[in-house]
């Protein structure tokens, strides 16, 4: 198959996953419209002040989930049914289809492009590219940031900047380290295809931290609302 068109697939299969709005549908079991309650926002956060710690794990969970299988699935396709054996291309493949499933998530076409911001998405695509690095790093920028400040945007947004650098990082090593078996540990599959994996994270990232543009400003200002704290 065309690579150009196994990139598009990916775009796709992702945005196709991303529809399933697990606050929104839990929401709608509940008799309520969470987008017409707290931040208006369906996502995580939003489902855990509004219905309460269940509704935020099974969100999270199935946010994370959905943007899991599409990377998952884009990495099988790629293995066994066009016949890639290219790791650093699958590695790509699989960003691409994270940036499709936050597409998705974000912008639902059937809830009038109205959904979430993707940070558990991103938690999804993390644990679809299965590098014990990112999973490590992003457990740590995301929970010291929450222990330190409460502040559940600061920390996904911290978490998506930090993503990008540890693209860029671990990426550079791969170029500059010389044993295998640190390149192994310390580096990932980027030859080829850096500059592109670094476009589409970027974009991927960018995204995020832009849907959380009213939280920095209430970030700014002092007033954002804390985790563990009602909203007024």
């Amino acid at each position: 198959m065309n690579e150009i068109l196994i990139r598009v697939l990916a775009l796709v299969c992702g945005y196709c996953f991303g529809l399933f709005q697990t606050a929104y549908l839990y929401g709608k079991m509940n008799h309520i419209d969470i987008r017409d309650y707290g931040s208006g926002n369906s996502g995580t956060t939003n489902a855990l002040r509004v219905l309460g710690k269940k509704a935020g794990v099974i969100t999270y969970a199935g946010d994370m989930l959905k943007a899991c299988f599409a990377g998952t699935t884009m990495r099988l396709l790629c293995m066994y049914v066009f016949g890639i054996e290219e790791q650093s291309f699958i590695f790509m493949i699989i960003i691409y289809a994270g940036l499709g499933a936050a597409l998705g998530h974000n912008y639902p076409f059937y809830m009038g492009f109205k959904g979430g911001k993707g940070i558990a998405v991103a938690s999804g695509v993390i644990l679809a590219i299965f590098d014990w690095k990112f999973i490590v790093l992003g457990l740590l920028i995301f929970g010291i940031t929450l222990l330190i400040t409460r502040y559940v945007s600061l920390g996904s947004i911290l978490l998506m900047i930090g993503f990008f650098l540890e693209i860029l990082i671990f990426g550079l090593l791969e170029y500059n380290l010389t044993s295998e078996q640190m390149i192994k540990w310390f580096a990932i599959p980027v030859k080829g295809h850096f500059p592109e994996i670094l476009i589409v994270t970027f974009i991927y990232c960018a995204m995020a931290v832009i849907r959380h543009r009213a939280n920095i400003v209430r970030l700014i200002n002092g007033n954002e609302n804390k985790f563990g704290k009602k909203k007024d």
